[in-house]
């Protein structure tokens, strides 16, 4: 039986059940089918949805985008710097405001303290299309992935390697919430949030899987159906890239950490990609990557996110 989503937000996985995120996985592959048989349905029709960034998006803006327009709504970009917000208008103010005018709210922020307040300021379903905390709708669709390329996800090992970043906090609670066994490996002081880890690790307890975190790459990598690695410096993070690059050298995907893992492991970035830092050309071009597939999925489970929840 299908669960009801509509009128929530979506600003971070860990809030939703495990029922409710296979229900949004479903409704990708429901998508997908539809917009490959060419009837994209408009479930959106009439609808009028503002996407903000304060951050520069390739991926997110376009996906997003072409998203709302295939379900029929009109998608409004809003970038921070040429609204109110620049000129002192409070976050609470502009979410109290856009929920008079819009459907629903997509917004690729700085701080996850910015989606709070749309949230809870605003009457309007909030969807987090990334901020320094989660990366929910990337993972999502990761996982859509993931499912397509190995039949399941229960009791599938995932290895990140690299950055404790917002890419690592999603794929923790994600991962956590479907029965996996997940791995990652960081360099010292470069760990996922303790709270995080925590509550990946109660998830996990709850659906049957497991969490590992590890400083030993290669610990990681062992056995994994699936290594996944996102850049070393973060938006907001340049003056550290030199620093970050030295200190996370061991964590590259390369060819042979990919020898490592299962001979049908795949290979996931949520890109950009800094090629020949945090993954090399031969494994990103290779037989095991699953990147640009991965990519596309991002527009079929923010379609589902949207049309489930506004």
């Amino acid at each position: 039986m299908s669960v009801s989503l509509k009128g929530r937000s979506f600003l971070t996985i860990k809030d939703f059940t495990k029922e409710e995120l296979e229900e949004i996985l479903a409704q990708g592959e429901r998508l997908k089918l539809d917009h490959y048989a060419g009837k994209d349905e408009k479930l959106l029709n009439g609808k009028s949805i503002g996407v903000i960034f304060e951050k520069p998006s390739t991926r997110t803006r376009v996906s997003f985008a072409v998203a709302i327009y295939q379900l029929g709504a009109q998608a409004l970009i809003l970038n921070t710097s040429n609204m109110q917000l620049k000129r002192g208008e409070t976050v609470a103010d502009t979410g109290r405001v856009l929920s008079r005018y819009l459907n629903g709210i997509v917004a690729r922020v700085y701080s996850h303290k910015t989606l709070e307040d749309l949230r809870d300021y605003g009457t309007v379903p909030v969807i987090n299309a990334l901020s320094d905390y989660t990366h929910p709708c990337q993972i999502m669709g990761d996982l859509l992935t993931i499912k397509e390329k190995k039949g399941h996800l229960e009791e599938i090992k995932i290895a990140y390697l690299g950055d404790g970043n917002n890419v690592c906090h999603s794929i923790l609670f994600g991962a956590s919430k479907f029965g996996m066994n997940v791995a990652v490996a960081t360099p010292k002081g470069y760990e996922p949030k303790r709270d995080v880890v925590k509550d990946a690790e109660r998830f996990a307890k709850e659906s049957g899987g497991s969490v590992l975190i590890t400083n030993d790459p290669e610990e990681a990598v062992k056995d994994a159906d699936v290594i996944y690695t996102d850049v070393w410096a973060s938006m907001g993070e340049e003056a550290e890239h030199d620093e970050r690059v030295k200190v996370m050298r061991p964590y590259q995907v390369n060819d042979s950490i990919v020898e490592k893992a299962k001979r049908e492991v795949i290979v996931m970035h949520c890109l950009p990609a800094h090629r020949g830092e945090e993954i090399t050309d031969s494994v990103i071009d290779g037989p095991h990557s699953v990147v640009f597939d991965q990519a596309e999925n991002r527009l079929h489970i923010q379609k589902a996110i949207l049309s489930l929840l506004i």
